[in-house]
C-alpha cells in the first residue's frame, strides 16, 4: 500500500509542478531543460520506490501511475473545469500582427519564439504577416497567416 500512496502522491506533485512551470517548458527543450528533466526523473524514481527495488514494487508503481493517468483523464472528461485547471486553455499571443505582450510574458514566450514557429511552419518572417499566433494546450504555437 505504501508503494501505491508514494506513486499517487508523486503523480500529483509532478502534475502540479509541471502546471506551475507552464507550457513554455513543453515547447522546446534546451540543454538545461534536459538536464533538469533527468534530475527530476532520478529524484522521482527514488521517491517512488524508496528502498523497494523489487520487480513487484516497480510493477505496482507503474500500474498506479497508469491508473492515476486514466482516472485524471476520465475526471477531465466529466468535469470541464478540471480539464482547464490541469491542461489550461489555448492562448492567443499575436492578433492581427500585434504581439500581446502581457499574454506572451505570462506564458513565458518571446517574440523570437513566435517568429521561429512562424518561419518553420508557415515561412513567415515578420509579425505583421501573422493574423493569429496561438499557444496551444500542448505547448505548440499555431500560426494563422494574414490572408
Amino acid at each position: 500500500m505504501e508503494t501505491v500512496l508514494r506513486a499517487a502522491s508523486m503523480y500529483i506533485v509532478l502534475l502540479i509542478v509541471l502546471r506551475i512551470v507552464g507550457r513554455r517548458t513543453l515547447l522546446e527543450m534546451t540543454a538545461f531543460d534536459l538536464i533538469l528533466l533527468l534530475i527530476i526523473s532520478e529524484a522521482t524514481q527514488q521517491a517512488l520506490l524508496g528502498d523497494d527495488f523489487s520487480i513487484t514494487g516497480a510493477a505496482l508503481t507503474i500500474v498506479t501511475l497508469i491508473v492515476m493517468d486514466i482516472l485524471f483523464g476520465m475526471m477531465k472528461s466529466h468535469f470541464p473545469r478540471l480539464e482547464t485547471l490541469l491542461d489550461g486553455n489555448a492562448l492567443i499571443l499575436v492578433e492581427n500582427g500585434k504581439l500581446l505582450p502581457q499574454r506572451a510574458k505570462r506564458a513565458g514566450i518571446s517574440e523570437s519564439d513566435i517568429l521561429i514557429s512562424a518561419r518553420s511552419t508557415q515561412g513567415l518572417e515578420r509579425l505583421d504577416q501573422i493574423k493569429f499566433a496561438i499557444l496551444e494546450k500542448n505547448g505548440k504555437i499555431s500560426i494563422i497567416p494574414q490572408s
